[in-house]
């Protein structure tokens, strides 16, 4: 199996926890993504492109497998810091 999802990465929880806020009142994910994620990826409204097992962290990987194409994770905690989480696909 392999996935497709776009992130946003927030090093404090207080803030991501605003942002999944925003998004879940209609804010556009990938606006958010590229105003305030850390990763690079924002600069791609935080897609991470395709990937397979193992390729993420657990926890990351974990959240991926249990959701659904365009839905949007609750706050997913890794060493990295707090991800908010869409799914864009699934082969």
């Amino acid at each position: 199996m392999e996935w497709r999802a776009s992130h946003i990465l927030i090093k404090e929880r207080s803030h991501a926890q605003e942002l999944l806020r925003k998004i879940k009142q209609g804010a556009s994910f990938e606006a958010i993504a590229r105003d305030y994620s850390t990763c690079p990826s924002k600069s791609k409204g935080g897609d991470l492109g395709w990937f397979g097992e193992g390729k993420m962290v657990p926890q990351f990987e974990a959240a991926v497998k249990r959701m659904g194409i365009g839905s949007v994770s609750d706050l997913v905690q890794t060493q990295f810091g707090f991800h908010i989480i869409k799914l864009t696909g699934k082969k």
